[in-house]
């Protein structure tokens, strides 16, 4: 059985690997257009900002062994082809035809074709693209020749474009381990738009300005410009300096090779594919960055590309092209990122993306210890759960922590049941492990969960973080008073710099002080992390008052958020 395999990044040397273990006797040949192959393409941002020294080290084995030419030959009994580009897809002959490093062109002849084509950096049509210095993160040669950009110490400030996975971390590698002067510019009014709501993706920018990075939301790139050389970046707003530009505002499938084979493929970009991997053609598979699967919480086609999945997909793949039957069913969409000193992780829908999705969503955040709160040592935890208005039917949920390892536990386990559909009880009761050095006895997902479910069932009146700071700019306006549910300690600094606004009642003492609640006021509900003051809003419930409202998180979350109305 000849199988021809074409792209060698992640999902094709999986592929062409398993074909081999499954059924040794196959004449497998992997045919790639560049010259560096199988590589850890997430690893990039950490080799650009010297985390990871040598370009190799992302081509290793776990027992560093150099994946190239000469290793899958003798190692894998695989053949590669390096700077070899497939040029046609011949289906009735069999054939993919083929143009070498030399120019010359051939014929190789398939039983099973295997397309793992990957996806491009998206470019823009801004002027000045094409100057020296502007780059795209493309694949391993492109990241070594930023690196040797930044190493030669002639760029000291750079201008990222897209506040996307790559550009976020691209702007940490600059800024953190180089002290590159970076700036981020994003189109749209949030950093990583689509994937995490308003709330968290505040919380990112405001911890990247900490960490020295301008970051500029709603704003648009006009051009890129300089002498010869970028020198600077014009936007609608701003101009900026910059010895260096990376442009990262997304990536698209390439499935160019399989559109003009005839193979189907979705009007918005990516070959579309059975659960078995297998495109319009039986014999043609297809899987990674240049595919899509099934979104498994809103049933459409969805666009993954994520290195994990092409991995997982290429075991699939290579299973079925040596005769198995195994089924890759689709994506529920989970990540986690790095940035600076915190993670960002989600899984499933983010508010923006239910409601665009037609869902009637909602979302609440909660902030709670990541262990034991009487334990030395503990990390902050702020989760937003979305779920469907009605069902309480779980679309999605992110968060942020300086802990990564703490909340990608909590984002793995609800990525693990998403697809069965559950709802907010299956999440308040989701049993997972304890002790004091790991996590609190009710943890913070549970938490999330009964914290949506108080709303659903209307036992809490909350107020977004965005709505209460927005109120905060137009206090007189609005008429609002903030009633502080903590100790004395706690409420003294915000009471003493706005006493008009701010008035200290500890949930303990509410019951015996309610008249001084007053009925002439926007009434906000405030703690630490939201646990009091939902206290506080029960016990007015009870008094008849259900025109208050409650802040989910606290000053924790709003602090995070960059919102301390004690520091104005």
């Amino acid at each position: 059985m000849n199988v021809v395999v074409i792209g060698g990044v992640a999902l094709g040397p999986k592929v062409a690997c398993r074909v081999k273990r499954v059924t040794p006797e196959a004449n497998v040949t992997l045919v790639d257009a560049n010259a560096l192959i199988s590589y850890g393409g997430c690893g990039i941002p950490y080799y650009v900002s010297g985390d990871v020294s040598d370009h190799t080290q992302l081509q290793e084995t776990s027992f560093h062994m150099v994946r190239d030419v000469e290793f899958f030959r003798t190692c894998k009994d695989v053949t590669v082809r390096t700077q070899t580009r497939a040029l046609a897809i011949d289906r009735k002959a069999k054939t993919v035809r083929i143009q070498g490093p030399d120019g010359r062109e051939e014929d190789l002849p398939y039983d099973k074709l295997v397309l793992a084509t990957g996806s491009t950096p998206r470019v823009l049509p801004i002027p000045g693209r094409n100057l020296p210095g502007v780059y795209t993160v493309s694949n391993l040669e492109a990241a070594v020749q930023i690196k040797e950009a930044v190493a030669s110490g002639n760029v000291s400030s750079a201008v990222i474009v897209g506040a996307g996975f790559i550009g976020l971390e691209m702007a940490e590698a600059l800024a953190d381990m180089w002290g590159i002067e970076t700036a981020v510019v994003e189109v749209m009014d949030q950093v990583l738009p689509g994937f995490i709501s308003p709330t968290l993706a505040r919380i990112a920018q405001h911890h990247m300005e900490e960490k020295g990075v301008a970051v500029y939301t709603s704003e648009k790139v006009l051009a890129m410009e300089g002498d010869g050389r970028v020198t600077r970046v014009r936007t609608d707003k701003r101009e900026l300096a910059a010895d260096l530009v990376i442009l990262a505002v997304g990536v698209v499938p390439n499935d160019e090779l399989a559109r003009q084979a005839g193979l189907t493929c979705h009007e918005r970009g990516g070959i579309i594919v059975s659960k078995t991997m297998q495109t319009s053609d039986p014999d043609i598979y297809a899987g990674g960055d240049c595919v899509v699967v099934e979104n498994l919480v809103t049933g459409k086609p969805g666009y993954y590309p994520l290195g994990s999945l092409a991995n997982r997909q290429g075991r699939v793949i290579g299973t079925n092209v040596a005769g198995g039957r195994e089924t890759f069913d689709g994506a529920v969409g989970s990540f986690i990122l790095k940035l600076f000193d915190y993670a960002f992780a989600g899984t499933g829908l983010s508010l923006p993306m239910a409601r665009r999705e037609g869902f009637d969503a909602q979302s609440t955040q909660v902030a709670q210890f990541d262990h034991a709160h009487f334990f030395p040592k503990k990390d902050l935890v702020t989760l937003e759960i979305v779920f469907e208005r009605g069902t309480g039917r779980v679309l999605g949920i992110q968060g942020a922590c300086a802990n990564g390892d703490s909340l990608k536990a909590r984002i793995d386990a609800v990525a693990a049941i998403l697809k069965f559909r559950p709802t907010l009880a299956d999440i308040s009761n989701l049993e997972v492990t304890y002790a004091p050095p790991y996590a609190a006895a009710m943890d913070v997902l549970n938490m999330a969960a009964n914290a949506a479910d108080n709303i659903l069932h209307g036992r809490c009146d909350p107020i977004s973080p965005e709505d209460f700071m927005q109120l905060w700019q137009n206090r007189e306006q609005e008429n609002i008073l903030c009633i502080d549910c903590r100790e004395w300690g706690n409420a003294e600094p915000y009471v003493t710099k706005h006493p008009e606004f701010w008035k200290n009642i500890p949930q303990g003492q509410l019951r015996d002080r309610l008249a001084e609640v007053p009925q002439d006021k926007k009434v906000l509900l405030i703690c630490n992390t939201g646990g009091r003051s939902y206290e506080a809003q029960r016990i007015l419930h009870a008094a008849g008052r259900r025109d208050t409202l409650d802040v989910p998180g606290g000053m924790g979350l709003l602090r995070q958020c960059g919102f301390d109305p004690a520091a104005e």
